[in-house]
């Protein structure tokens, strides 16, 4: 890969011709159209949160004549440059041009670009800026790009995936899963965490419908004109959770969907019964992990860790083998309920506080409470014994 120091681009040309696509919220062109903002590998533009502040710092830098670092154009073989790096200073810059937003100086008066004075304005668009121009083949180009970005606000793996395997497949899932405008963000955000200009539920869309291998699918699709396994079989796992579960709970967005879609969806379930199971699950105060509800549930309720049952505290513990061992000494037999209608060798045994263990009298999976008039203390063998069956 071949590069070349540039040193009298200035604002004025870049950003000559800037569009920006509130749809998509990315800005498009510069250079009168030669310039390619925000190419298909590129990040979406995130220097908009948090109330622009970077965005600002931007603007302050460049009416303060700081250098804004250095930019990176990757020069196509018609001619034509995309940006590299540097996205996010360019659009911030296209986006103050055309009023999207305030900079804010020292005395926290707001300005809008058309509200500076003619030699403020100016001191902006003769900024100069300096750009090494990059010429090589794909795969160079995008392990530069992915060198360049470990810099600054760092690539996650969706979107260095996105550079690796850019495409048309690429463009079309960014502007179903990554654009913060599309109406069905907010029923997926039921079902999921994370940025959508970050791409995480684009990660999340392919992590279902790959079976956790993203990189492999991307490489295998890339190519493709159309998503239509992705958005089918995405819709069918949202469908199916909120066919199945009739409230939305917060824990419901932590569990992977797309794995209990393919573990559960075609066993039958009597749906009331199952959402009446939930209800009573989460109005139980021993029920430690709220989102192991639903594996539960929807598996039979045989694995019971995966709720995290509330176990009986320390005091509860210390009380109640205070009174069973003198209630033993007082009868003459063990303390331990189990060895006492036990075997010969351990009927009188007494078992130090150490050696014994709380164990449920009636069973939490049978409505029993964890409380002390619930508790009783075994010997390690019997409560490990009991646990086992």
């Amino acid at each position: 890969m071949q590069t070349f120091l540039k040193t009298d681009y200035t604002v004025r040309q870049v950003l000559e011709g800037f569009e920006w696509n509130e749809a998509e919220g990315k800005g498009l062109f510069g250079l009168n159209g030669k310039l390619t903002i925000q190419p298909e590998y590129q990040r979406n533009y995130i220097y908009s949160e948090n109330k622009s502040e970077k965005e600002k710092a931007v603007i302050n830098s460049l009416l303060n004549g700081y250098p804004l670092g250095l930019l990176y154009f990757n020069r196509l073989p018609d001619g034509r440059l995309e940006v590299l790096d540097g996205q996010q200073r360019i659009t911030s810059i296209g986006r103050y041009l055309k009023r999207k937003f305030a900079y804010v100086d020292t005395d926290k008066k707001e300005w809008y670009f058309d509200a500076l004075s003619e030699e403020r304005r100016n001191r902006i668009l003769d900024a100069q800026l300096l750009v090494y121009e990059c010429v090589g083949e794909e795969d160079d180009i995008k392990a530069w790009f992915k060198t360049i970005n470990t810099n600054g606000e760092p690539l996650n793996d969706q979107e260095i995936n996105n550079a690796i395997f850019s495409g048309p497949f690429v463009t079309l899932a960014k502007a179903e899963f990554s654009n913060s405008n599309n109406s069905n963000i907010q029923k997926w955000s039921h079902y999921m965490t994370g940025n959508v200009k970050r791409q995480e539920y684009l990660k999340v869309a392919l992590n279902w419908v790959s079976k956790g291998n993203i990189s492999h699918y991307m490489m295998e699709h890339r190519f493709d004109d159309n998503i239509n396994e992705l958005k089918t079989y995405f819709n069918t796992v949202i469908d199916w959770v909120t066919d199945m579960f009739y409230s939305v709970e917060k824990e419901m967005r932590s569990i992977n969907w797309g794995q209990m879609y393919e573990r559960f969806h075609s066993m039958p379930y009597d749906k009331k019964q199952l959402n009446e199971d939930v209800r009573q699950l989460y109005s139980d105060f021993y029920v430690k992990d709220k989102r192991g509800i639903y594996e539960y549930l929807l598996d039979g309720k045989k694995n019971r860790s995966l709720l995290e049952i509330r176990l009986f505290e320390e005091p509860t513990k210390r009380a109640k083998y205070e009174e069973q061992t003198k209630i033993a000494k007082d009868k003459g037999v063990s303390n331990c309920p189990d060895c006492e209608k036990g075997h010969e060798a351990t009927q009188t045994r007494i078992w130090k506080y150490n050696e014994m263990e709380a164990d449920h009298v009636t069973a939490w999976s049978k409505d029993g409470s964890t409380d002390i008039k619930n508790c009783q203390m075994l010997c390690i063998h019997h409560n490990r014994l009991k646990g086992n069956k």
